[in-house]
């Protein structure tokens, strides 16, 4: 570690010094020697330095939004080569290569937060060993040592032993107890950001590298805090616990106000947009602006959430613009298929029934054989008398069932047997 501390001594005098400068405000509030001056003044160390970063954040938002413009070739290049590890991952390197894009983006706030991390680290180890520092001179030197947060010295460690800590005027449990706490608070909030991450903001159609990277910093990070913060001092285990809870917020914002496409989180994200779009008639702010023309540039490159929200607006007699407004249409109602075809909206027509015809007209219908000669004669035989000669026509039957055409239907003869007759064979002369 003192390679290390040497390594970012450049930064430990600005550290120190802004220390100061925040000690010697809250020290008014709150007295020079309280917990409350030195931790508060750790804490506004922390959102300083997050503020400064805000523009590598949205440089590393620009970055992670540019490799999921590429998920669709990722999803190429796995399918081609699914039974090629290697290759799949050369093919990965060459489009990343490309395209200008990195998948360690992600890593770029916390390498950027390293050398304050060290540098404090190295201030407040030098503050346990009664050693001066940068700007802290032996006044801020002792008064540090007498602070305490909730009955544990600044500078004390959960591995110290019970000597050192009564040194710092406290006991072994104090310390234990309050950085015990610290660790499992600091563990959770980096577990449940990177969680929140890979369940709410992650496209769940493609399956890259850069996912099952994620995933497994997911538990790597809260270890690698619960095993290494049993030997950082408490001030530094207010820093990171205050940059881990400021990442957790920001996160939170930006997946509620510019979630990744394809993740759960955009498509509730796309649900409460076509409630506010539909209830005003209109987008409002550049942020809905830029969500919305970046969904009409797709075209039928858009997935189901993005579909299902183009569609709402069309059944509310809205359409999206290619410059991200939204404007009432007077065209008929077109609706997008699963597929992404241009498809009929509203409900379908419906099925009319033929009419029903009557008895003339079904017997004409049997007599001409098919529907289609019924059609051309129902209005002949509904309306006007058929043409048809009188013996033609079926003439009410006599009592007892005979036909009325005595000589039309012979009747079967006596002894003899009814249907088709067998022909009788010739005699033999």
């Amino acid at each position: 570690m003192d390679t290390i501390a040497s390594i970012f001594s450049f930064i430990t005098t600005p550290v120190s010094w802004v220390i100061v400068q925040f000690h010697s405000v809250y020290g008014a509030i709150f007295g020079p020697d309280t917990g409350w001056a030195w931790g508060l003044s750790i804490v506004s160390l922390v959102i300083l330095i997050r503020i400064c970063l805000i523009p590598l954040f949205v440089k590393q938002i620009k970055a992670t939004r540019a490799m999921q413009t590429l998920q669709p070739e990722m999803k190429k290049i796995q399918e081609r080569y699914k039974n090629d590890k290697q290759r799949q991952s050369e093919e990965m390197m060459k489009l990343y290569k490309e395209t200008g894009t990195n998948p360690l983006s992600s890593c770029l706030p916390i390498l950027a937060q390293s050398p304050f991390f060290f540098a404090l680290y190295h201030v407040l180890n030098s503050i346990a060993s009664n050693d001066t520092i940068g700007v802290i001179n032996d006044r801020l030197l002792e008064s540090a040592q007498k602070a305490h947060i909730f009955g544990a010295p600044l500078a004390a460690k959960f591995t110290d032993s019970s000597a050192k800590v009564q040194e710092l005027g406290s006991t072994i449990t104090d310390v234990r107890v309050v950085t015990a706490i610290m660790i499992v608070l600091m563990s959770f909030s980096q577990f449940y950001t990177q969680r929140q991450l890979m369940t709410k903001n992650v496209d769940t159609t493609v399956k890259t590298p850069f996912m099952q990277q994620q995933k497994m910093l997911m538990y790597v990070f809260p270890i690698m805090f619960a095993v290494f913060g049993i030997n950082f001092p408490v001030g530094v285990l207010v820093y990171w616990l205050t940059t881990n809870v400021w990442t957790m917020g920001q996160q939170m914002y930006v997946i509620h106000n510019n979630p990744t496409p394809g993740s759960k989180a955009q498509a509730s994200y796309l649900e409460r947009l076509h409630k506010r779009v539909t209830h005003h008639g209109k987008t409002r702010g550049r942020g809905e602006k830029a969500i919305v023309k970046a969904i009409v540039a797709k075209g039928r490159d858009r997935n189901d959430s993005e579909r299902k929200f183009i569609n709402g607006l069309s059944k509310a007699g809205l359409a999206a613009q290619a410059d991200g407004t939204v404007v009432k249409s007077e065209a008929s109602t077109v609706v997008e298929t699963e597929d992404g075809t241009p498809g009929t909206g509203g409900a379908a027509p419906k099925r009319q029934q033929p009419k029903r015809q009557s008895k003339s007209q079904r017997q004409s219908t049997a007599a001409h054989g098919g529907p289609k000669a019924a059609d051309e004669s129902a209005p002949k035989t509904s309306l006007t008398k058929s043409d048809e000669p009188e013996d033609a026509k079926p003439g009410p039957k006599p009592a007892g069932g005979k036909s009325a055409s005595g000589g039309t239907r012979s009747k079967a003869q006596s002894g003899q047997r009814k249907g088709p007759q067998r022909p009788k064979s010739p005699s033999k002369k």
